[in-house]
């Protein structure tokens, strides 16, 4: 692993263990930046007990999982209220459809199993799983992780479903001061390359972008020489929808680590 980085100066665009991506960057013979794209996620404590309470009063017909963080947050709050076992009973009677591997295994170790999963990762690949089904009148709990899915529930809207939408963390976007920097490194190719870690940092910057009227100098530049890279499909996802097509990404091993050991291994591409 050593030095496959090396010469390379990579932005780290997410808080979220930066100093140990920053450590694994240097053990990789680069240097990292770190330049937030993402604020800070608080869990709503009082507004998820809340849409709890409504959950296990009326489960839907259909409850669909985009995160496991997202639900093992939700069972948390739900142990707090002394209605963990309530909220298992709701979910049983329910038809659950997971977005993510992390999504099904927390499923998984609370003895349950999807009906609809994604078949490769993604907002798109639960859409197709969900497809098979008639979802008109149907009642359905759409569990978020602080990051709206708006293509997924226009989708699910179109097919004459209720929805209902559970939050159980909010994202708190960065100071704009963060995000300039961030972009004048892309614009002026400061950096070899912006490693994300979450759709939400690629909204936040795309949308600051967006707002001096830079996003196009922004999508050129990923175009070459700077890359992006992302720490998995729905990441990955979220660049290409704001137009950038060369994306870096693990095929499989969704994890910061694997992130840039596949970031490195494109660059010894790139120079053979």
């Amino acid at each position: 692993m050593a030095n496959r980085l090396a010469g390379r100066t990579i932005a780290l665009t997410g808080p979220r263990k930066a100093e140990d991506m920053v450590k694994i960057v240097e053990k990789m013979g680069g240097n990292a930046l770190i330049r937030p794209a993402q604020g800070t996620v608080f869990l709503d404590g009082e507004k998820v007990r809340g849409d709890l309470a409504s959950w296990i009063a009326a489960p839907p017909a259909w409850t669909i999982l985009t995160t496991g963080m997202g639900l093992d947050a939700l069972f948390g709050i739900a142990a707090d209220m002394g209605m963990e076992e309530d909220f298992l009973e709701a979910l049983r009677k329910s038809s659950i459809a997971a977005r993510g591997y992390k999504t099904v295994n927390a499923l998984k170790k609370r003895g349950l199993v999807p009906l609809v999963r994604d078949d490769d990762g993604s907002t798109s690949g639960l859409i197709r799983g969900l497809a098979e089904y008639e979802l008109r009148g149907s009642d359905v709990v759409l569990q978020l992780h602080g990051d709206p899915a708006p293509r997924l529930e226009a989708w699910l809207l179109e097919q004459g479903a209720y929805v209902r939408r559970v939050l159980p963390y909010q994202h708190i976007p960065p100071e704009p001061g963060q995000l300039e920097q961030l972009l004048d490194d892309i614009l002026q190719r400061r950096i070899d390359a912006a490693a994300f870690t979450s759709a939400p940092q690629v909204r936040n910057l795309s949308e600051y972008a967006r707002s001096v009227d830079k996003l196009d100098e922004m999508v050129e530049a990923f175009q070459g020489p700077v890359t992006a890279a992302a720490v998995g499909k729905i990441t990955a996802q979220a660049l290409l929808e704001e137009g950038i097509t060369r994306v870096v990404y693990p095929p499989e091993d969704e994890r910061m680590g694997s992130m840039l050991v596949e970031l490195a291994r494109y660059f010894q591409m790139e120079r053979l």
